[in-house]
């Protein structure tokens, strides 16, 4: 039987919780447990100088704060929430469990809680947008909606004041997903392809994790999958659920895909067609593929004429292809979101034309050598910093075909240097897009960080 958020929270009185890990996800949950009058410990790697007010504030509301290097020592807390960040296997966590502690997480909590239905997005390319594209279709039909996951806020503090007729929209990442044990009312697996190998022990491990999201569906549940893509192909042979797909490439007997330019919905074989491809606002054929996969989540649901509203309006979200300005006929586009190699290769995809391309970031451990061909097709200047930035260069040089200067590849340690010199080689006509194909915690907090600072440097431009 589900339980509500009160219902939880009163199971934990007289219960000592931990919360690792004090950020964006946990400070509301942090928040709601005090309220709640349970016994909190929050652990930070950082030092109580990084969390500046906030540290006070939470102290004030009667949270211990366990802070810096020793943060997981001794843990012995009756319920444990991880971050998603941190493995589940761990020792301190393997060993407070052995001593009796319960290791949770605030997503594995909120589907225990959440009352109404849930419609979430995984995949290794293309959750952000097409998350954020279910949300705003059901919005824009009337419902009330609560978007969030690894984007918008986190949702388990939210909990008790939504409504069975409303719809949570999540995007779910492999370390939110690794240990959850229950699956949504409808799944959608974007694409899956090498990616977050700093942390997962192996690619089998990421799919493993990603395969959760349908996993646990009952056979009333959707689960809809990229047709296009050979691991989700093979994939949606696993689920329990009623399958759909999505393809720009063929025609489906169930799911959406793209003919004659045309966006067609079929079910059982009968087919009707939405609109033309070119009705949707935002650049790309990699967001056809978005706007596929959310069509097939809305089905039933979203109203044809909402849907086609959406992507004649829909500007995009922020750090996908967002186009910061145009100076001097120099148009600049933020794509800090493009954290592996194949979201840079939809990005530059989506241009006509030869870009000035910014890359480079925190190493994930994943290879770059399918950059390297699409570099010397669609970039004129390659602008490298970061970490990655031998093994983006190496990428390059190796590829057949490769000729000294072509592109041009410039060096900057320095991130701001790195967008001035790309700023330096444009000329009137040009596009130089940041996508950097890589994480960005060398230098940042997050592509968000990264994308607003690179929005920063280009607005000051003269």
């Amino acid at each position: 039987m589900a339980i509500t958020l009160q219902g939880y929270l009163d199971s934990l009185q007289g219960k000592r919780v931990a919360v690792i890990g004090i950020g964006v996800s946990n400070t509301p949950l942090i928040k709601t447990l005090r309220k709640a009058g349970i016994a909190v410990t929050a652990c930070d790697k950082n030092t109580r100088e990084a969390f500046g007010p906030l540290a006070d504030e939470l102290e004030e509301l009667g949270t211990e704060l366990r802070l810096g290097p020793t943060y997981l020592d001794d843990l012995d807390q009756d319920v444990i929430f991880r971050s998603p960040g941190i493995r589940p296997d761990i020792p301190p966590f393997v060993a407070a469990q052995e001593k009796g502690s319960v290791l949770t997480s605030e997503m594995e909590i909120f589907f225990q809680v959440c009352p109404c239905k849930i419609i979430a997005v995984t995949g290794s390319d293309g959750k952000t947008t097409t998350t954020t594209l279910i949300s705003e279709m059901l919005k824009n039909a009337g419902y009330t909606v609560h978007l969030g996951g690894n984007i918008g806020k986190p949702l388990l503090s939210e909990a008790g004041d939504m409504k069975p007729e409303d719809f949570a929209v999540l995007e779910l990442s492999s370390f939110q997903l690794m240990t959850l044990s229950q699956s949504p009312d409808i799944a959608v697996f974007t694409n899956l392809s090498p990616n977050h190998l700093d942390i997962h022990k192996s690619m089998e491990e990421y799919a493993q994790a990603k395969e959760n999201i349908f996993s646990h569906q009952s056979r009333e549940n959707i689960a809809i999958f990229n047709r296009d893509n050979d691991l989700t192909r093979e994939m949606a042979g696993r689920a329990p659920g009623r399958v759909l797909e999505f393809s720009r490439r063929q025609s489906l007997e169930n799911g959406t895909y793209v003919e004659d330019g045309n966006i067609v919905v079929a079910r059982n074989g009968q087919r009707r067609v939405l609109f033309d491809t070119s009705r949707i606002l935002i650049p790309g054929q990699h967001n056809v593929e978005n706007y596929l996969a959310a069509i097939a989540a809305v089905q039933g649901l979203v109203p044809d004429q909402v849907i086609l509203h959406t992507a004649e309006t829909f500007p995009g979200v922020e750090h996908r292809i967002e186009l910061v300005r145009t100076l001097r006929g120099v148009r600049y586009y933020n794509d800090s979101i493009a954290s592996s190699p194949t979201r840079t290769i939809a990005g530059l995809r989506s241009f006509s034309q030869k870009v000035i391309l910014i890359a480079g970031g925190y190493d994930k451990k994943i290879p770059f050598d399918v950059l390297g061909t699409e570099v010397l097709e669609h970039v004129k200047t390659l602008v490298l910093t970061g970490h990655t930035a031998d093994k983006i260069y190496q990428a390059v040089v190796q590829t057949e075909g490769y000729q000294e200067g072509h592109p041009a590849i410039i060096r900057k340690d320095d991130f701001k240097e790195a967008v001035l010199a790309a700023h330096q080689a444009a000329e009137e006509g040009d596009v130089v897009i940041l996508s950097p194909a890589c994480a960005s915690f060398d230098h940042f907090k997050n592509f968000a960080q990264r994308g607003r600072i690179f929005k920063e440097i280009v607005n000051d431009l003269v």
